[in-house]
């Protein structure tokens, strides 16, 4: 469908309505260029995409840190 950017502000809101039920794009002609409105596809969003990474964290599951030996590493409690 292609219409003017006049008949557009005219009835945006059906416009948009009817972009989103049909899923096809709207053109628009404004000064001889050629525009298209068209229903964005929606990626999945991945709940940890945005996750920073944390050098030296453990990951695993956390009843192996049981049987961990720190002995070596205990120095006493001159160090707390």
């Amino acid at each position: 469908m292609t219409m003017t950017i006049t008949e557009l502000r005219a009835n945006l809101y059906r416009v948009l309505d009817e972009i989103i039920a049909t899923k096809k794009p709207i053109e628009i002609i404004r000064k001889g260029q050629h525009l298209k409105i068209v229903l964005e596809k929606k990626k999945p969003h991945h709940k940890l995409a945005h996750l920073k990474p944390h050098p030296g964290t453990i990951c695993g599951n956390p009843d192996d840190l049981i049987h961990l030996n720190w002995s070596e590493n205990w120095q006493g409690k001159d160090e707390i």
